[in-house]
């Protein structure tokens, strides 16, 4: 099975970062507004809560050593699920943020669509940055 080494990864997540904080910042330049700044901040806190409640699950805590709850859950199971609710608080609010200041003509049609596609870009290279450098723990056995 070919394997991508993790210097073109890093290259490609770069690459897709750098175009979605241009699309960003062309929102704000060439429209002479700074609002669509916010769809930033919001999109780089959006992986957070993700990364605390993959962090909660994979430490040797009560919640996580493998003791069950009455219906045979994972304790832990509920603090990866809430931050995994947060964080799509967060990328729903990032999607929104830019549809509600264009909707209130606070910024115009171009600068709606350069801040929208630039938060996709964003967060998708924080979502693809974190599925890239994840330990593969397949043996290559197949049957």
């Amino acid at each position: 099975m070919h394997q991508t080494s993790p210097l073109t990864i890093l290259f490609g997540l770069s690459l897709l970062l750098a175009l979605g904080f241009l699309n960003i910042v062309l929102s704000c330049a060439l429209y002479d507004t700074y609002q669509p700044l916010y769809v930033i901040f919001v999109f780089l806190i959006a992986p957070i809560p993700n990364a605390i409640g993959n962090c909660a699950e994979n430490t040797g805590s009560y919640y996580s050593s493998g003791y069950t709850d009455f219906d045979n859950l994972d304790s832990g199971s509920g603090v990866k699920s809430f931050m995994k609710f947060l964080t799509g608080i967060l990328v729903s609010s990032g999607t929104f943020l830019p549809i509600v200041l264009w909707r209130s003509n606070i910024i115009p049609t171009g600068s709606f669509l350069l801040s929208l596609t630039g938060g996709f870009l964003v967060y998708l290279s924080f979502v693809l940055f974190g599925m890239g450098f994840q330990k593969q723990d397949s043996d290559d056995y197949d049957f």
